[in-house]
């Protein structure tokens, strides 16, 4: 194993270990979860998700990176909150169970055909704007935090390409804290054996939780994933690999765990030249994939130490993590001139949050943009464009 496989896993597995952790406990916090729950969720996530990781690179050779989806962590701080805990597991499990399917009918392809990305990516940044839009006040309650946090995401990517921007943005935030004085005293952590949740399932969640769930993690990791691989030059089984994630992710459901799966930032790096040799990239990788599993077996610890965190801290690197997602969204969803008013229906009702006939903002905003496509025949011209090639 060399160096740069080495450095490019640990750099992979601090995208899913800084932000993606302060997010799951920043959600847990708005669905009132106590602190076992909490514990069982990243255990789910994160040995599972990891070793889900780990299995596939040494299996086919090629660096699968991920643990969790943080954009379904995101949707369900804000579109889940009025779900109780076991109609929540229940949700998740239905979602893996569908992912699973998608992978063994081979429809995966099709389902994503059949939502347009720019509606989901307009549902997406609707759902995640208002982490970006805190960031704001957050820093202007810890200005220290909050200066020495932006100076880290410009200053990590100019000491190097594979230092992600959250890395900087987490350590010189770290920083700030101490700068300032506001670094917490961590309590006394007592073990918590992670927990079995015994599953809901309901109509209202699979139409709120359920579907959203799965069709983020589709579009927004597995879809990424895939295409970054592929660029990279890897050839990825893509029927095979879903399936896999689906069973991982119904399983991690029965502990709150919200989805396990291959990671479209994880992947990119770790298959990227950064990670050494293209015959041995799929180390970085495994690397990753233990360092995740690990962090997960220490949740019971790391969550109280974040827990312990001022919440102005944990909006400002909340806000950061999702970022990239946030402008990667609005770039996709409004830069397609066949899709106008669609994306805009789209857009609005998601940043709306509100539930009606016990449906979530989430999916009445890819049924408003749908509808506006369907009536406005928005999106023809690019359908007419792709049947000469077909």
């Amino acid at each position: 194993m060399k160096t740069e496989n080495v450095v490019t896993g640990m750099m992979s597995a601090l995208l899913a270990c800084t932000g993606g952790a302060i997010l799951i406990v920043q959600s847990s916090h708005h669905l009132g979860l106590d602190r076992t729950e909490l514990v069982s969720w990243m255990f789910a996530v994160y040995v599972i998700g990891g070793l889900l990781n780990f299995l596939l690179s040494l299996r086919y050779r090629i660096p699968f990176g991920g643990a969790h989806s943080i954009t379904v962590a995101a949707f369900l701080s804000t579109a889940a909150v009025q779900f109780p805990w076991p109609e929540l597991a229940g949700s998740f499990i239905m979602a893996g169970v569908l992912l699973a399917l998608l992978g063994v009918t081979g429809l995966f392809g099709k389902v994503l055909e059949y939502i347009p990305k720019q509606l989901m990516d307009a549902m997406l940044a609707g759902l995640i704007l208002s982490y970006a839009v805190a960031l704001i006040p957050s820093m202007k309650e810890a200005p220290i935090v909050g200066g020495m946090a932006v100076l880290g995401f410009f200053l990590a990517p100019r000491v190097s390409r594979a230092i992600p921007p959250i890395f900087g943005v987490v350590v010189f935030a770290v920083l700030g804290l101490v700068v300032s004085n506001e670094m917490p005293q961590l309590p006394p952590a007592e073990f918590v054996v992670p927990q079995l949740v015994m599953p809901s399932f309901t109509v209202r969640g699979f139409l709120s939780v359920t579907i959203p769930c799965a069709v983020l993690v589709l579009s927004n990791d597995v879809a990424v994933a895939l295409t970054a691989l592929k660029k990279n030059g890897f050839d990825a089984p893509v029927n095979r690999t879903l399936l896999i994630t689906g069973l991982t992710s119904a399983f991690a459901g029965f502990f709150g765990g919200h989805a396990t799966n291959i990671g479209g930032m994880m992947s990119a790096l770790c298959s990227s030249e950064e990670a050494g040799p293209k015959e041995k990239r799929y180390k970085a990788a495994m690397v990753s994939g233990l360092l995740v599993a690990l962090f997960g077996l220490f949740a019971w610890k790391l969550g109280v130490v974040i827990q312990a965190l001022p919440m102005s801290f944990i909006r400002i690197i909340t806000g950061f993590s999702l970022v990239g997602v946030l402008l990667g969204s609005l770039q996709s969803s409004f830069s397609d001139a066949s899709y106008r008013y669609s994306v805009l229906f789209s857009f609005i009702v998601a940043i709306s949050n509100v539930s009606f006939l016990g449906v979530s903002a989430a999916v009445w905003s890819l049924v408003a943009g749908a509808a506006a496509a369907k009536l406005l025949g928005e999106g023809k011209a690019k359908e007419k464009e792709r049947v000469p090639t077909q």
